[in-house]
């Protein structure tokens, strides 16, 4: 299933800039949502799975802020500790997310399937492949061989501690278009499966490419998405293809896979 907002010149693509975890690897960006739970349930607070998705594919500590920024989470705050969530709270849960995050992340690095095949098509026809995150540099610096051993490696990686500003500024896409020697930014395709993300790419010129199935807004496992109704999968993949088309995208598909199809047709 696929939904196009604007129509797409695929042979004008020079480079795809892609996202790590839901895009490429981590099927459901599962490892991101268990730390963000983990690290407020520890301070007494138990944010749900929708609450900790919900600012996703921004930086970290940006998500973080935006978590604390919620209305209720605010509020339980207070009633915990008597005083509104400061600077340095944000802070020490970055640091807790961290070390978490660290810990579990050898285990969420595998490539979704199909990935690597499509990547090596992507290379086939001349396109050059660059990665951009919300993680910062010591976090990528766990996934990337774990992913590298699986059969998945983008030319270049760009992360959120290496820019003035993550997602939904543009600067990331900026960065790796810089790395990867591409310009103009209307030949580069991001791919995301954040609305942040897609805002980023729309504020950095570049084609938007975003991804249901297999990413957050679904947020499931692909064990679990096999075990759901195909005509209640496909409702359910419908309302986020409107969300991201509502959010600019130009581009909707359910996988990388889905994207390298289309690329032959």
């Amino acid at each position: 299933m696929m939904r196009v907002e604007t129509p797409i010149d695929f042979a004008s693509v020079k480079a795809i800039l892609f996202d790590w975890a839901g895009t490429t690897i981590d099927f459901g960006s599962l490892a991101p949502v268990a730390v963000f739970k983990s690290i407020f349930s520890h301070c007494g607070i138990e944010v749900t799975e929708a609450e900790a998705r919900e600012p996703m594919g921004q930086a970290k500590l940006d998500h973080i802020r935006a978590m604390f920024a919620m209305p209720r989470i605010a509020m339980k705050w207070k009633s915990l500790y008597g005083f509104d969530p400061k600077e340095s709270d944000v802070l020490q849960l970055y640091e807790t997310f961290l070390v978490l995050q660290k810990q579990i992340l050898s285990t969420h690095s595998t490539p979704i399937s199909g990935v690597p095949q499509a990547i090596e098509f992507f290379r086939k026809q001349g396109i050059k492949i660059g990665s951009t995150t919300g993680y910062t540099r010591e976090l990528l610096d766990v996934v990337i061989p774990f992913a590298a051993a699986q059969g998945y490696s983008p030319d270049v990686s760009v992360c959120s501690d290496e820019v003035i500003a993550g997602r939904p500024a543009p600067w990331l896409n900026y960065r790796a278009a810089e790395l990867l020697g591409v310009y103009p930014m209307k030949n580069v395709m991001i791919v995301d499966d954040s609305v942040a993300g897609i805002h980023a790419g729309r504020s950095a010129g570049c084609i938007t490419v975003a991804v249901s199935k297999t990413g957050n807004a679904l947020g499931l496992s692909e064990s679990d998405v096999e075990k759901i109704h195909p005509s209640e999968l496909h409702a359910t993949l419908l309302g986020i293809e409107q969300e991201f088309l509502r959010a600019g995208a130009d581009l909707v598909v359910e996988s990388v896979v889905e994207l390298a199809d289309l690329f032959q047709k």
